[in-house]
């Protein structure tokens, strides 16, 4: 049953330059980002320490630190990053992950644009 446990960190936001217009690059925008981490929370769960589960809040810096510091052209690849960097620094079998971007470059009314991609080990 322990694949369905899970963090969730949802609508973590960040001003960036991700983007292939010109613009985006110069000006940047608002980025959300939404990430699911899945393991197994069992020993957590008892144990009641930090160390048996994915600290969340350091979670947070490794996104924080691949939205804000590198630059891509595709929110795709911004996505494919930040799951393979989490999976690489964390002990989560999984990882579903959310980029949103509020104010792209499309010419008509809309709330959102999101690219969502499920990677694992």
């Amino acid at each position: 049953m322990s694949e369905h446990d899970v963090i969730h960190l949802r609508g973590l936001e960040f001003y960036s330059y991700h983007g292939v217009l010109p613009e985006e690059q110069v000006l940047g925008q608002r980025f959300l980002i939404d990430i699911d981490l899945f393991s197994d929370f069992r020993q957590a769960g008892s144990s009641d320490r930090v160390e048996d589960t994915i600290h969340y809040g350091e979670v947070y810096q490794v996104i924080k630190k691949c939205v804000t510091e590198d630059r891509y052209l595709l929110i795709e690849r911004l996505a494919e990053e930040i799951a393979q960097r989490v999976l690489r620094g964390f002990t989560c079998t999984s990882v579903r992950v959310e980029v949103h971007k509020p104010q792209a470059p499309v010419p008509g009314i809309f709330k959102d644009v999101s690219v969502e991609i499920w990677r694992g080990r």
